[in-house]
This record gives structure tokens, C-alpha cells and sequence, in this order.
């Protein structure tokens, strides 16, 4: 399962998700709703929100950046979650 995130390239909160997201190598689709008007009405059916981040993980919906909330989902889903295959630093 990817985790699917809607946000603005401006979104300092929406950064921040990126970088934790990015951190813990799990793997993610991003739908900048600034660009595309078809992912901001389909983020705001899913979360009746208009602000970002929104946060989609199967059934779990997470509005603004709410780290706790995340790693609680992330833990949930566990295996289920997409990862990223880091590369190991040359020495």
C-alpha cells in the first residue's frame, strides 16, 4: 500500500510530512492540489477539508501534520506499507 498525500508546493506543514515520510523510507504519492483541481475536489470528498496536508493510508485519513497520529497509522499498517529501498552509503 503506498500512502497517498495531497499537498502545495508552499506548505511548510506538507514539508514536513515529506521529510518524515522520507526518513522512515516509506513510499508515497503526492497529488499537488494547487496544480491539479481534480486531486483538490477528491481530497476534499475524502477528508471534507480545503487545507494540506491530507494524509491518505487505506482507510485512515490524517488532516495537517500530526506526526503522532502518522507513526500510530504507520505502525498499524506496518508491512502493508510501501517502502523505499535505501542506498548504503559507499565508504
Amino acid at each position: 500500500m503506498t500512502i497517498k498525500l495531497y499537498s502545495t508546493p508552499t506548505c511548510p506543514y506538507c514539508k514536513l510530512v515529506k521529510d518524515y515520510l522520507d526518513e522512515q523510507g516509506v513510499a508515497y504519492e503526492e497529488a499537488d492540489v494547487a496544480e491539479n483541481s481534480e486531486a483538490a475536489n477528491e481530497m476534499v470528498r475524502i477528508s471534507g477539508q480545503m487545507g494540506v496536508p491530507v494524509i491518505v493510508a487505506g482507510d485512515e485519513v490524517i488532516v495537517g501534520w500530526n506526526k503522532a497520529e502518522l507513526e500510530k497509522i504507520l505502525g498499524k499498517l506496518g508491512s502493508k506499507v510501501k517502502t523505499i529501498k535505501k542506498e548504503k552509503a559507499a565508504v
